[in-house]
């Protein structure tokens, strides 16, 4: 049930077809799921012993006819390796204590945004993550203000757009680094010491994603958001700051025209160069003559041509286009430029939102439309094979692990399911992640609810850069007085080898106390997990041995910043099996809808619970909703 799956479920669900969702884990989301903290170690407990599954029903194979053969999936998941956890904070002991208001020690995973609130509501008093003196208005998430042109953070996603593309460079696009949040009210007290403890006891306040990515304001998956009308089941906080790391500091990188004539960075010199570009990037298909002749060349010997300064070069290169050193084409890096440069000023004061509660509610978010168009969900259900007719060679069903055949017309696997037989030909990459828990940002302001992205070039050229996104208690997704940082980079060694380097870098992982003034600047980690993840992205289908061709896969998260190709893939493998269907369109509105009048009366009392519902747990299968009974399209 991850990214990709979910929209294609969704997609086919609101298109009128009958859709069965199934997942071998008890959790939504795949390797795009997000955890509370107790969630998180049992997850890297589970990854640590990687433990066989037997066969629930050996019989299985009983069950394939003469005409058939079967085409088995894999047991285990092996897309999860090298899982180290680390704790560098106070380790008082922690073994008899429990998340506040947990009735156990482990959560049910997946939980959403709302139903988190629900539990939260019923539990003891808990520390709040917020202040105290903050009032919430009816319907609005904890933490979250209105978002408009010139004040707040947190947005709901419209269609309505502040900005476009001759306007992203303009006075009325937000400046960044410029908040309306209120001043830190522990910015004048010392920095409070976390123990383990306390942070396995505000464990619920955590939800830590597998994969960190934003999401574009002008990307495929906000269009998709606002199209589906799917963003009516999330909630999102902007992005506040770019940062860049340049001769060991972190520093804040201008980006729109107010910001960067305010920038006490660069010179008037400077200030000019970086506006002539920028707006050249902006149309930069019009004045092919600019760029003629570097086309074959690299987008870093590029900006070199056009007389720009070392710290220009380096933000623009690492900060808003956001590509490799060595590897970008310079096409390439004027096309990323100008994504970045279009999305700024549509929601805030940076191209980027990032959904409250984690990345991992986006998935969820989709198989709640594809439940309320009539969906199954099954957590917990794995599948022992496809089954494919010799004579048509297309597959006609699947075998469950309860020994049950289950015919279906489509059939689409996330590649993890597949077993090494089928994948002898296909190459994966990896990705090294880091997630750490750290007790201040890596970059302290007067505003101390901050969600920033950095990204860390290499030391070494043909080395990957590290991209590092800072989340704030606001986000919901750590405690108060905490902050969640997440690290990124396509794997050249194991997670550790490629990520602890940078991590010393920009933080204290010593324990003991701090000896030199730097170190003291430096935010303390607490608490670190790293893992490499396998990128499937890109892989064609005809790379699979022996599948079917009513049989699609989709691909696990990849390493870049945005969502497009889960998008892409979705959309793409709808198409080819629905080429005349829309893909994703907004639901209808109640009042449009026409219902059979002998269906209105019996039906009416089952709707009202099954509307609006969405799974939550491993046990449950929710089907149907409000737009599940027959209906009628009707012209106005």
């Amino acid at each position: 049930s991850g990214l990709p799956e979910s929209i294609i479920a969704a997609a086919c669900a609101r298109s009128g077809q009958r859709v069965l969702h199934v997942d071998s884990k008890n959790y939504y989301g795949g390797n795009w799921a997000s955890f509370s903290f107790s969630g998180l170690l049992a997850w890297i407990k589970e990854n640590q012993q990687k433990t066989d599954t037997s066969d629930d029903c050996e019989d299985w194979r009983k069950l394939i006819l003469d005409s058939e053969e079967a085409i088995s999936l894999s047991k285990k998941d092996k897309t999860i390796q090298h899982v180290e956890d680390f704790c560098y904070g106070d380790q008082d002991s922690a073994e008899d204590v429990e998340e506040a208001g947990a009735l156990s020690k482990l959560p049910v995973f997946g939980a959403s945004a709302a139903e988190r609130v629900a539990q939260e509501e019923k539990s003891p008093p808990m520390e709040s993550a917020l202040p105290e003196t903050e009032s919430l208005e009816p319907g609005r998430a904890a933490g979250t203000e209105p978002a408009s042109a010139t004040e707040g953070n947190d947005t709901g996603i419209t269609s309505e757009s502040d900005g476009s593309p001759s306007t992203a460079l303009g006075q009325s696009t937000l400046e960044l680094g410029k908040t309306e949040a209120a001043p830190s009210e522990t910015s004048a007290k010392e920095t409070k010491k976390i123990t383990y403890s306390q942070i396995v006891r505000e464990g619920r306040r955590f939800n830590i994603d597998l994969i960190s990515k934003l999401l574009y304001s002008r990307g495929l998956l906000i269009e998709l958001l606002i199209k589906s009308n799917v963003s009516r089941y999330a909630e999102f906080k902007n992005a506040t700051r770019i940062l860049a790391f340049r001769e060991g500091k972190v520093e804040q990188v201008p980006c729109s025209r107010a910001d960067v004539f305010n920038s006490k960075q660069l010179t008037v010199v400077e200030k000019r160069m970086l506006m002539k570009f920028l707006t050249f990037c902006l149309d930069y298909e019009q004045h092919p003559e600019e760029y003629q002749g570097s086309e074959s060349s690299t987008f870093a010997q590029f900006l070199r041509t056009r007389q720009l300064t070392p710290s220009l070069q380096h933000f623009i290169l690492h900060s808003i286009a956001m590509v490799s050193e060595t590897d970008c084409s310079t096409l390439d890096g004027l096309q990323a430029t100008k994504k970045f440069l279009q999305c700024l000023g549509r929601y805030g004061n940076t191209p980027f939102l990032f959904p409250l509660y984690g990345q991992g509610e986006i998935p969820q978010c989709f198989c709640r439309m594809c439940a309320v168009f009539g969906g199954i969900y099954c957590l917990r259900h794995s599948v022992q094979c496809l089954v494919v007719d010799k004579e048509s060679g297309r597959c006609k069903a699947i075998v469950d692990h309860f020994g049950q055949r289950i015919s279906a017309n489509y059939f689409i696997v996330e590649d993890s399911y597949l077993s090494e037989s089928t994948c002898t030909n296909v190459c994966y990459r990896q990705i090294s992640r880091a997630v750490l828990i750290t007790d201040q940002s890596v970059l302290n302001t007067d505003a101390e609810q901050q969600v920033s992205i950095l990204t860390v070039p290499p030391v070494d050229l043909g080395k990957p850069a590290v991209c590092v996104i800072e989340l704030c208690s606001s986000t919901m997704t750590c405690m108060k007085d905490t902050y969640l940082v997440h690290l990124t980079c396509p794997s050249t060694k194991t997670a550790r080898e490629d990520l602890e380097p940078v991590v010393q870098k920009l933080f204290n992982l010593n324990t003991g106390k701090e000896t030199e003034n730097e170190e003291l600047k430096k935010p303390r980690v607490l608490w670190a997990v790293y893992f490499n993840m396998r990128d499937s992205s890109g892989v064609e289908k005809n790379s699979y041995n022996g599948l079917p061709s009513n049989v699609y896969v989709c691909s696990g998260p990849d390493s870049a910043v945005g969502n497009d190709s889960a998008v892409k893939q979705a959309e793409t493998i709808f198409q080819e099996m629905f080429p005349t269907e829309d893909f994703c369109p907004a639901p209808p509105n109640p009042e449009d809808i026409i219902y059979d009048e002998d269906e209105i009366v019996p039906e009416e009392s089952e709707l009202s619970n099954s509307a609006e519902t969405k799974p939550d747990s491993a046990e449950e299968s929710s089907s149907g909703g409000d737009n599940a009974v027959k209906k009628e399209d009707h012209e106005e």
